[in-house]
């Protein structure tokens, strides 16, 4: 009898165990999509790659590239002297729409334009693994790589 109960009790405790598993994946994968791990973060662009080239171009100063992202699928950021902000939606992919922004002259060696360009033509993105996220042109042709630059 004691052997039994024993059986029993173990039978139990594995299938709480699973359960629990089940649940805490579960809840990762609604915050994968939801997307709050990339809101209220300030993520400052660090290179873009073009893969057929194969040509990397490192940012000079991160700092002054940047996106926030919203809860309310809004982002706000930086393009070097320029104030940039616009949408962005997760379904299907992950796209940015560019709104309103400055459009003052930052000097010949900003990256302010090529960088909106970049932002417009964004089809996928999310966390990287690695604690940056990255945003991808279609067909993975050109890799946006960003640096978490700490809380919003």
């Amino acid at each position: 009898m004691y052997i039994r109960t024993v059986k029993a009790s173990i039978f139990v405790l594995v299938l709480l165990v699973s359960l629990f598993t089940l649940v805490a994946c579960s809840s990762s994968e609604d915050a994968e999509t939801t997307g709050t791990e990339i809101t209220d973060i300030v993520w400052q662009w660090e290179r873009v790659t073009d893969r057929p080239s194969g040509e990397t171009t490192t940012v000079p100063n991160p700092e002054n590239y940047t996106l926030i992202f919203k809860d309310d699928d809004t982002f706000s950021g930086q393009a070097d002297c320029n104030q940039i902000s616009g949408t962005y939606s997760q379904e299907g992919g992950f796209t940015l729409t560019v709104g309103p922004s400055t459009m003052a002259f930052c000097g010949e060696d900003s990256l302010d334009q090529q960088y909106i360009d970049l932002l417009n033509g964004v089809v996928a993105g999310g966390p990287d693994g690695a604690g940056g996220f990255a945003l991808e042109w279609a067909g993975a042709e050109k890799r946006m790589e960003f640096s978490n630059g700490g809380a919003a």
